[in-house]
């Protein structure tokens, strides 16, 4: 095999599992996304022979990366760099520094994002809402979504249209922002424009906020921007989130959608969906459904993906009416 500086993300990857051994990379993989395991998979299946010396080089990269995280963690970046620059040098500090960040370990407002979303917003509540939207397009979605939550009702929207046309800010801003809201965080150093924000940051929060915040952000986004609300609410509930109704809900949909649509969604849909779907449906039902599927032969992908969201708008019209629940945070958790 190839040096392992030669070597690919992914091929480093496969190197490690090997090295370490089953146990130790089942572990590993449990944490990973699922198309991550898969491509490692493969990559480790298409490994054939590893020598010693790229073994070696990929284990020290290995626990550099982990020696350097765990410095930054107790004291920010420029802590980690001092250590690392005593025990390995300037030159390989800055290397290790860099591809910290080019992998997003390290992120603006890291010490940020561990306070309590109460304290963090008495702390931002009377900020402009541009640098609101800043903040929470860094924070997670579930620490955003409450502290979004926690805003007047007219400046939720606001702060949630600048959150989805937001695109990229300039590092001096959020050095900035970083050094206001915690004096402990150090500089962020890359050179580059950091990227935050954009429909998909705000389509997570708005996914984790009570049924009220959202409904207020999206009608007036409805009125102020009638297309970038109409792309939000498209990519709010997909279709493999059916798995999160409950089989009554699921039922109630599947009276009132199109079962042509149906056979045609379930073309491109997983193994868990559609046996969701069959569970709900009758033996009769059932039967006629995987017919129809049968029959229809080949799709164009757009057609099923259309299909697909015919049958999400009936289950956003049904959960705005209140005849099913689609499960979320805050008020929607509780069903009494």
């Amino acid at each position: 095999m190839a040096r392992q500086n030669s070597l690919s993300g992914l091929e480093k990857a496969a190197v490690l599992m090997i090295t370490v051994g089953p146990e130790a990379s089942a572990l590993i993989m449990k944490q990973l996304p699922q198309e991550d395991i898969e491509r490692i998979t493969y990559q480790i299946a298409n490994t054939s022979t590893v020598d010693p010396e790229t073994k070696q080089q990929v284990i020290d990269e290995f626990l550099e990366l982990s020696d350097a995280q765990e410095y930054l963690l107790q004291g920010g970046i420029k802590y980690a760099r001092e250590i690392l620059e005593r025990t390995l040098g300037p030159p390989r500090a800055a290397e290790i520094i860099k591809k910290l960040l080019a992998s997003s370990k390290i992120r603006p407002f890291n010490m940020v994002r561990k306070a309590d979303p109460v304290q963090l917003l008495n702390f931002i509540y009377n900020e402009h809402p541009q640098t609101i939207a800043l903040i929470l397009a860094y924070l997670e979605p579930e620490q955003a979504s409450a502290v979004l939550g926690g805003l007047p009702p007219n400046m939720q929207a606001e702060v949630a249209k600048r959150i989805a046309l937001m695109e990229r800010t300039s590092p001096e801003t959020v050095r900035q922002l970083e050094s206001i809201l915690e004096q402990r965080l150090s500089a962020v150093v890359e050179e580059d424009f950091a990227a935050a924000g954009g429909v998909k940051t705000l389509v997570d929060i708005l996914n984790r906020v009570d049924r009220s915040t959202e409904r207020t952000i999206l009608e007036t986004l409805e009125q102020d921007d009638p297309e970038l609300a109409d792309e939000i609410r498209k990519r709010m509930f997909i279709f493999e989130d059916i798995l999160t109704l409950d089989d009554n809900s699921i039922r109630r949909v599947l009276r009132e959608i199109d079962l042509k649509d149906l056979a045609l969604a379930l073309k491109a849909a997983s193994e868990e969906v559609a046996s969701r779907i069959y569970r709900n449906l009758s033996k009769r039902a059932g039967e006629m459904l995987r017919e129809d599927i049968e029959y229809m032969g080949p799709a164009r992908l757009r057609d099923v993906e259309e299909a697909q969201q015919r049958i999400v708008q009936t289950i956003r019209r049904l959960d705005e009416s209140g005849e099913i629940i689609i499960a979320r945070g805050g008020e929607d958790t509780l069903v009494v």
